[in-house]
């Protein structure tokens, strides 16, 4: 038995058996056959949000490196041709299965506040929580950037290529330049708060004047030369030195000046700890553990265990109904709950307790009703509901190397921009305002997800990796949007895990994001019959607001890699 099933089977052995009698008693019990275990040897799949990125870490995994050296690669050009989702100056989460020790590591690039940050600095001159607007643009919004300490720190533990080695396709492109692609023009003609920022306006002038159009040539040299940097100094080349300084003097600039410094900068670590892995029939779905939501997707799976959506399908509205009521649950507890475990108690355990969720399951019934309150799982403390409402600024990608290693990421700058300040080429993030504005309740109570120093930001960012139960890959998926995050990965895990969907077609299904008494969704994907019989269960879909989701993901079937990406941007997938 392999080393992770090691650890895993006596929790499996104790959820299944809590389990069965339910699952019989409803007469639900899941008999569809897992996809047939083998192994990916020989196989590599990249799928990205941009195919320049794609063939960039195509091209490490064709030089034999591994899924870690290759996302170093995407990364670096996603920096340059989506700098509006991601890049040198944000944050991220990576889930990483090592095939020879069939372990899944969880790496948290999460940015940190600085240490002079302060619980009530998202509030205005009167005490209230001042507009996003206002916060996004601010100095006191960007964190300490930990994507590349994270990718430094897998790529030494799991790369088999010089990391110097691993730049030369970002740098070749801000070299040389890249062409502009619809999405990207469209956001730099767009009328977000970082828009108006001057940087975000010198960064979109094109040389003979206007913005850059789809198809224009644009070149960022800055970006080469911190390209070079990275490859020669390595992550340091971040944390130290004259572009941290630049990172220093750009928060320390107004609109309301942040608090960094370099002993920030230079304090930064990545953390690595074992995914958080919990059963789902007949598989073990990983995620990073909190600040990540993982723990909150888990708890969304759970609860559909107690339904039948796995007779169902995609043009069932009942099963729409029984997503929609899992994902509000899953909301009203992540809410309440959900922080930064180094700075609160964050009851994972409770949240995961398997008569807890079945108390939670049975509030589904046959008609969506009010708005659901957080529940009270074991251990939990008395907590306040946070309203935060994350930014969709985000991008996800997965990779499959020769050797069977799989890497599952999502990585962001927080909003469109960031923060719409840059240093060296890149955007900074504006991951702080993803903190609550107001630390505690008019009722005094606290905000798991309250400001402090030191602290990292709850994260909607749930990049997930299933296994069989004998701890050998089946799938790996992950999406940018915010908070609506969860809830994009969760319709795509059932459409490949319950309904047996290709994975291009599970990414493709209609989006649902139902988080209080708002149901959010794409109403014109649904169908005219389905829409209806869902509003006759009681969702009033309603096409929400900010960006679609980017999912990107693979699944092991019959010994093929099955890749899809999300129809509703620019990714595609690449195998070999």
């Amino acid at each position: 038995m392999r080393p992770l099933a090691l650890l895993i089977a006596p929790l499996l052995a104790l959820f299944v058996a809590a389990s069965a009698p339910l699952a019989e008693a409803k007469g639900k019990a899941h008999h569809a056959p897992a996809p047939a275990a083998s192994s990916t040897h020989g196989q590599v799949l990249v799928a990205a949000a941009n195919p320049l990125a794609a063939e960039a870490g195509m091209e490490v995994l064709r030089r034999g490196g591994t899924a870690a050296d290759a996302a170093v690669a995407i990364q670096t050009v996603l920096g340059l041709v989506e700098p509006q989702s991601s890049g040198v100056g944000g944050g991220s989460f990576m889930t990483f299965y090592d095939a020879k020790t069939g372990k899944v590591t969880a790496y948290n690039g999460r940015e940190t506040a600085p240490m002079g940050a302060s619980a009530d600095m998202f509030l205005d001159e009167t005490g209230k929580p001042m507009s996003f607007g206002r916060a996004v643009v601010s100095g006191r919004a960007t964190g300490v950037p930990g994507a590349f300490a994270l990718l430094g720190l897998a790529q030494k533990e799991h790369g088999k290529l010089a990391w110097s080695s691993l730049f030369g396709s970002a740098e070749h492109l801000a070299d040389k330049g890249f062409k502009v692609t619809p999405r990207l023009s469209r956001f730099l003609h767009g009328h977000a708060a970082e828009n108006a920022r001057p940087d975000v306006i010198a960064y979109g002038q094109r040389p003979g004047g206007g913005i850059y159009e789809v198809g224009d040539v644009l070149k960022n040299p800055a970006y080469a030369g911190m390209m070079r940097r990275l490859a020669k100094q390595g992550p340091a080349g971040l944390y130290t030195g004259e572009v941290a300084s630049a990172i220093v003097a750009k928060t320390h600039a107004e609109p309301l000046p942040g608090t960094m410094t370099l002993a920030d900068l230079k304090a930064y670590r990545s953390k690595e700890t074992p995914a958080l892995c919990h059963p789902y029939r007949i598989y073990v779905v990983c995620v990073p553990p909190p600040p990540s939501s993982g723990v909150n997707l888990l708890q969304a799976l759970t609860i559909l265990e107690h339904t039948d959506i796995d007779r169902r399908g995609p043009n069932d509205p009942k099963a729409w109904l029984e997503i929609a009521e899992a994902e509000r649950l899953m909301y009203a507890d992540r809410d309440r709950y959900v922080g930064d475990p180094d700075f609160v108690k964050v009851p994972v355990k409770g949240l995961l307790d398997r008569q807890y969720l079945a108390g939670r399951a049975a509030l589904i019934g046959d008609h969506a009703g009010p708005a659901p309150a957080a529940g009270t799982p074991p251990e939990a403390m008395a907590m306040a509901p946070d309203a935060t409402n994350e930014s969709e600024g985000t991008s996800h990608f997965v990779v499959v190397d020769r050797w069977g290693n799989v890497v599952s990421m999502t990585t962001t700058v927080e909003s469109l921009f960031g923060t719409g300040r840059m240093v060296h080429g890149f955007f900074l993030n504006n991951q702080l305002t993803d903190f609550s504005f107001a630390p505690k309740d008019p009722q005094g109570r606290p905000m798991a997800n309250a400001v402090a120093g030191g602290k990292r930001p709850r994260s909607s960012m749930t990049p997930a990796i299933v296994l069989d139960r004998q701890g050998r890959f089946v799938a790996a998926i992950g999406s940018p949007g915010g908070t609506a995050i969860p809830s994009y990965v969760l319709k795509a895990l059932v459409g490949v895990l319950d309904w047996h969907l290709s994975m291009q077609q599970a990414v493709a299904l209609p989006n649902l994001v139902a988080k209080g008494d708002v149901f959010a969704g794409e109403e014109d994907k649904f169908g005219p019959q389905t829409l209806a019989g869902m509003r006759a269960l009681g969702m009033n879909v309603r096409t929400g607001q900010g960006e679609e989701s980017g999912l990107h993901g693979v699944i092991l079937r019959n010994g093929k890699l099955d890749g899809g990406a999300d129809p509703r941007r620019e990714g595609v997938v690449l195998t070999h």
